[in-house]
């Protein structure tokens, strides 16, 4: 489904937002990311599984890579190919949930 009417933000506003809004997220490659560190391959399980069934419930999909101990979240509206309110509106989530889980 297009994301039409979309903002989209532009470098150096998506700068802007994580310095204000989520400081533990960077971004890199035309995403906004966040690595997370875990003690074990059993917490990063459980961590991607309720980061996966966060953004299923909003059909917003992130791009996920997992290590034993490491989790990275990458976000970006694929349908535009930018980064817009609904990957700023995840990683707000995502941050609560962090906070819930360590």
């Amino acid at each position: 489904m297009p994301e039409e009417g979309l903002k989209r933000y532009s470098p150096e506003e998506i700068l802007q937002k994580i310095q204000d809004e989520i400081p533990q997220w960077e971004y890199e490659d035309g995403y906004i990311c966040r690595e997370i560190n875990t003690k074990n391959w059993k917490e990063t399980v459980m961590l991607f599984n309720a980061i996966a069934y966060l953004a299923e419930s909003l059909w917003h999909h992130p791009d996920v890579e997992l290590g034993f101990k490491r989790l990275k979240i990458k976000l970006m509206t694929h349908d535009v190919k930018a980064i817009t309110d609904k990957d700023f509106n995840l990683a707000k989530l995502i941050e609560r949930l962090i906070s819930l889980s360590f």
